[in-house]
């Protein structure tokens, strides 16, 4: 079996301990393909290292894997991350043209700095490895590959949407970007939605073509393309939320709520999760319901995010200061509506914290999965399930049939949607959690990680008969 190499942005590199440093599903699902083949784990620390270019690596052997890190300098951080890749690519990504900052200085960096990750991941290659690259910080990495000289089957997964032409075009490096992901020899992406998003750029914009089945032509290489939606470690989470009802933190939320339902959203802070329009929704129920006020409480968890980039910080403050408004336009002295925390909690006090609320509100404006859908479904109690409120502009829409599908800019369709959740009948309830749990046991994300890589080592020819093995 061929070794597999891992590119990410951020490598969760084990303490001295043991102890993964990241306990995302990603970083264990990840983790766990590469122990049952061998590997190696490569990308930036997360460290910063001064002025000090990119020039040598930290190799630590764990097990079978191997975990490679390079520190950025404060250049690189402010150019290939900060800038160009959390500036430009993740607003445009997210339909938000309004907040892309495009800067050709931002845009040097990005790509000198994905030519350094391949000038220093080549040297480790074997000619067999299988090398699997994530996320849009790394578009480019694949053509620096190839320009090397590196040969092997490279895949790529887009972890976020992918937009369509008319938005894409407004990026002035757009063609770049597609010749970038055209060097790869499958690219997967969320949803179908995404893959012809993809197509409609590849083929209107004049890049390449389709040859059907999923497989295209572009700068003279043949590609695969095809949609893998990401799911949950389901039965860890599972388990891990059966557990998390003996949690401090869940403890003491159920007490403090005495007797009140709870609805939860957890998001990180971050202008694509529509979290402004959720608490105007709630604001809306509240004023719709007045059996509400004193039974129903809203507890928002988001830890902050990217702070230096100047559309958070701001977005920080408004999210506060909005907060602040509808809590003291509807609260009273013995109930306020809107509980928002900014800061982390642990995987076991959230998994705990979604079984005990009657509603989870996920309704992101634009998501390319948004993984707490899952998870909130995987952590029901089956007996006595809550209800799911989710944005139809959220990949997980397309799976989870079982959630109540709402548009987050039409804010009283929201609102009624809530009181539908709270209201609902536990007979309705269970119908709903049954509709949708089978498939998050089946396409866990260790199936994810199968899928692709199944199809990624295939290594395939294009035959114009042939159909996309393995591809949903």
């Amino acid at each position: 079996m061929a070794r597999l190499v891992v590119v990410s942005n951020r490598v969760p590199v084990p303490s001295a301990k043991g102890g993964t440093a990241a306990a995302g599903g990603l970083a264990v699902a990840l983790e766990a393909a590469l122990k049952s083949r061998g590997g190696l784990w490569f990308g930036w620390s997360g460290k910063t290292s001064g002025d000090r270019e990119i020039e040598w690596l930290e190799i630590r052997d764990h097990g079978n894997v191997t975990y490679a890190v390079a520190d950025l300098n404060r250049r690189d951080v402010d150019e290939y991350y900060t800038g160009f890749a959390n500036r430009a690519l993740w607003p445009l990504c997210h339909y938000r043209l309004d907040l892309t900052d495009f800067s050709r200085k931002d845009m040097a960096g990005y790509f000198r700095v994905n030519r350094s990750f391949a000038r220093l991941l080549a040297p480790l290659l074997r000619p067999d490895d299988l090398i699997w690259v994530h996320d849009y910080h790394l578009i480019p990495l694949a053509a620096e590959l190839r320009h090397m000289g590196v040969k092997n089957r490279i895949g790529f997964f887009h972890h976020i949407p992918w937009p369509p032409a008319d938005v894409l075009s407004t990026l002035p490096v757009h063609d770049t970007i597609m010749r970038g992901l055209a060097a790869y020899d499958l690219v997967g992406f969320q949803t179908d939605y995404d893959v012809e998003n993809f197509a409609g750029c590849m083929i209107r914009e004049g890049f390449g073509k389709s040859l059907g089945h999923g497989w295209f032509e572009s700068y003279g290489h043949k590609f695969q393309v095809g949609n893998f939606a990401i799911g949950i470690d389901t039965q860890t989470f599972v388990a891990m939320a059966e557990e998390g009802m003996k949690n401090s933190i869940v403890k003491r939320t159920c007490d403090s709520l005495r007797n009140c339902d709870l609805v939860i959203g957890v998001d990180r802070l971050d202008y694509s999760k529509g979290i402004g329009q959720r608490i105007e929704a709630f604001s809306r129920f509240c004023e719709m319901s007045p059996s509400a006020k004193g039974q129903v409480t809203f507890l928002q968890i988001t830890p902050k995010s990217r702070s230096e980039v100047p559309e958070y910080a701001q977005m920080q403050r408004d999210i506060a200061e909005l907060t602040g408004r509808v809590n003291g336009s509807l609260g009273d002295v013995d109930w306020t509506p809107i509980r928002y925390v900014n800061k982390t909690l642990g995987r076991g006090a959230l998994a705990g914290l979604y079984r005990i609320a009657k509603a989870g509100l996920v309704t992101p404006l634009r998501d390319g999965m948004n993984l707490v859908a899952k998870e909130y479904v995987a952590a029901q109690d089956p007996t006595d399930p809550g209800v799911l409120v989710l944005s139809r502009f959220a990949g997980a829409a397309r799976e989870m049939d079982g959630a109540l599908i709402v548009n987050p800019y039409d804010v009283e369709a929201t609102a009624n949607a809530i009181g539908r959740a709270i209201s609902m009948p536990v007979e309705a309830r269970r119908e709903r959690y049954n509709s949708m749990m089978p498939k998050l046991l089946e396409h866990d994300v260790a199936a994810w990680c199968r899928d692709f890589l199944d199809v990624l080592s295939a290594n395939e020819e294009f035959e114009p008969e042939a159909g996309l093995r393995a591809l949903n």
